[in-house]
């Protein structure tokens, strides 16, 4: 046996997001954003028509959480500031309420020794900005840039770790491509606008903060590594990397290199889809790159070469039409997620931000395995045995203690998610906690045998293997 050690000072610890744990309650202040707009209008697009009202109940059980933040063995906790709930128009007024919220939150894990890390978009746009077109209209850059400086004067005191957006690349494809977030638009000129406006949201944001800000602030990016079916096949090789221009390096380039990638904007410019933007633009993007990446990671996307290239609509084009994605026989699932499990893509992700990236510090924001049903793994004490959990994260582990060892300039490891919240339109279907959350019961804590696990993970800084 050998015991995988990690650096001294490495951060462990679990991320979630505001819109997905602080539920809402009367007289909190929050205003509307697109979730609470969107299961308001159509409540049986959500699983068992479970809406954000209900998400984990941290509002009022924060003090509680924090505890068992520290049973659980976090050094760490990374958590979103809802925009609507701090500036309910998105613009204007801030919530007294939301103030003395997060300040009271922050204040709470620094007390118990856990480093705050702070995202400020978490998927979560002003329902009074959508309104207004969203991420599509220029002004909701300049909005979000405020929003961003007020949380900056308001919290910047204490909390030293900052990130502009979580996976800006999926408001992107779910509420313009793909048809699964509102506003359930299916228009590849708009996306690649809403791309746009987000990349130069967080390159003004990191202006803002170095302006008088000390501490570090970055982005939160989900690299999903793109595989070519056949290395050895040049076709297949190319529809790999025209993915991997579309889905990682649109925003990873130009966060950490300051420019985007040359066969994306040649891609991007024969399909006569260059986004409404100025010089200026390009410039700030230029000059404000980012102090650090995290980095979420679940599966592998596997890509081959278009089998029937005629398969495309001229009018209505999409990034697919470059390539098809590939079935690899044999490869390990997630049965309740439908998502591969690849260990190893935790390691090719460091190994490229340090050969291609500068090797900018970075660290794992998101890594984790949803389960459906977990109820049958309750023992006898109450206790959800959680082994195939505390499989996953070794098995991941393993893969990026050799990426350090090999020079990956990885700060830490955070797991989605603290404890069981609620996502999105699957509410809670897949439960990915350290920590189980019974609705029924007003949103019961109890600690999952993963919980334990990582607590000694944490206070051993590595295990066994």
């Amino acid at each position: 046996m050998t015991f995988l050690t990690f650096p001294k000072g490495f951060f462990w610890g679990t991320a979630s997001s505001g819109p997905q744990t602080e539920g809402r309650f009367d007289g909190d202040g929050k205003g509307d954003n697109i979730w609470d707009y969107w299961y308001n209008k159509e409540p049986e697009k959500f699983f068992n028509h479970i809406g954000p009202d209900k998400a984990s109940y941290n509002y009022q059980y924060y003090k509680e959480d924090v505890q068992l933040m520290k049973a659980t063995g976090h050094n760490s906790f990374r958590t979103s500031i809802q925009w609507s709930r701090l500036i309910p128009e998105g613009v204007g007024a801030v919530n007294p309420q939301a103030v003395d919220f997060y300040n009271s939150f922050i204040d709470e894990l620094i007390t118990n020794g856990i480093e705050p890390f702070i995202n400020l978009y978490h998927f979560d746009m002003p329902m009074a900005l959508q309104a207004k077109g969203g991420w599509l209209n220029r002004e909701t850059v300049d909005a979000y840039v405020n929003f961003a400086r007020t949380c900056f004067a308001l919290f910047g005191d204490r909390v030293k770790y900052w990130f502009t957006h979580n996976e800006p690349i999926v408001p992107v494809e779910g509420g313009y491509l793909y048809n699964f977030h509102y506003p359930n638009e299916v228009n590849m000129k708009h996306a690649v606008q809403v791309a746009f406006h987000e990349m130069l949201a967080s390159s003004l944001a990191v202006r803002a903060y170095h302006e008088k800000q000390d501490g570090k602030i970055g982005i939160i990016l989900n690299l999903t590594p793109s595989y070519p079916r056949d290395e050895n096949n040049p076709e297949d090789v190319k529809a790999a990397q025209i993915a991997d221009a579309f889905f990682n390096r649109s925003f990873l380039d130009p966060a950490i290199k300051g420019e985007y990638p040359a066969d994306l904007i040649a891609l991007i410019k024969e399909l006569n889809m260059v986004p409404e933007h100025t010089n200026e633009d390009l410039k700030t993007i230029k000059e404000n790159t980012i102090d650090l990446l995290g980095v979420n990671y679940y599966q592998p996307r596997r890509v081959q070469a278009k089998e029937n290239p005629a398969d495309k609509d001229p009018q209505n084009p999409m990034p697919d039409d470059f390539f098809d994605y590939y079935d690899m026989p044999g490869k390990k699932m997630n049965p309740y997620r439908g998502w591969e499990i690849y260990e190893k893509g935790i390691y090719d992700i460091m190994m490229n931000v340090r050969d291609n990236y500068g090797n900018l510090p970075c660290y794992i924001s998101e890594n984790g395995m949803g389960v459906e049903g977990e109820e049958r793994y309750i023992n006898a004490n109450g206790q959800i045995e959680d082994d195939y959990r505390i499989e996953f994260v070794k098995n991941h582990l393993r893969y990026l203690h050799q990426a350090i060892h090999e020079g990956a300039n990885c700060l830490g490891y955070h797991m989605w998610t603290c404890m069981d919240n609620w996502s999105w339109n699957n509410a809670y279907k897949n439960r990915y906690g350290l920590i189980a959350v019974d609705l029924d019961k007003q949103g019961k804590r109890t600690i999952k045998k993963s919980g334990y696990f990582f607590k000694e993970l944490s206070d051993k800084n590595g295990f066994e293997d």
